[in-house]
């Protein structure tokens, strides 16, 4: 049975060829939407078995996406992965602490966005619970070991 994939991404090349790209490297069904607020509608009506977002969109951004499904009971076991062109550490830092599962780099290829997928896809949600816990207590510790700058 293939599994259910929403793709958020504004280039509607890239778009596209990873709609046709992603089902040769998975038992996968892509759905895509061209914004975030276009990707968060269909996140909730469909509810997608996997929703690869960009961080950069017109409307609602891929951070602020994740955030919401996060935030809402029906949608916030849903794995995320983020496809994104921001590759700073606080970028990776901020879109795993949206809410995402994996932070993938533009470009990328289709079969390791699709590995990265199948990954989140095989993370029980307490298991996600776990990993976010410790995401923010590492977080804290970090803070908590930065020297104020004067």
């Amino acid at each position: 049975m293939a599994k259910l994939v929403l793709l958020v991404e504004d280039d509607r090349d890239l778009r596209e060829l990873l709609a046709q790209a992603l089902p040769y490297f998975g038992a996968f069904q892509v759905v895509t939407a061209e914004n975030g607020d276009i990707g968060l509608e269909k996140a909730c009506t469909l509810v997608p078995d996997c929703i690869v977002l960009d961080v950069k969109m017109p409307g609602l951004n891929g951070l602020e996406v994740a955030r919401a499904l996060r935030g809402d009971s029906s949608t916030e076991n849903i794995p995320i992965v983020i496809l994104s062109a921001m590759a700073q550490d606080f970028d990776v830092f901020a879109g795993l602490a949206s809410g995402a599962d994996k932070y993938l780099l533009k470009p990328t290829k289709p079969q390791v966005l699709a590995a990265a997928i199948i990954e989140s896809m095989s993370i029980a949600a307490g298991e996600r619970d776990r990993m976010y816990s410790e995401f923010a207590q590492k977080s804290e510790e970090r803070d908590e070991n930065v020297e104020p700058r004067i």
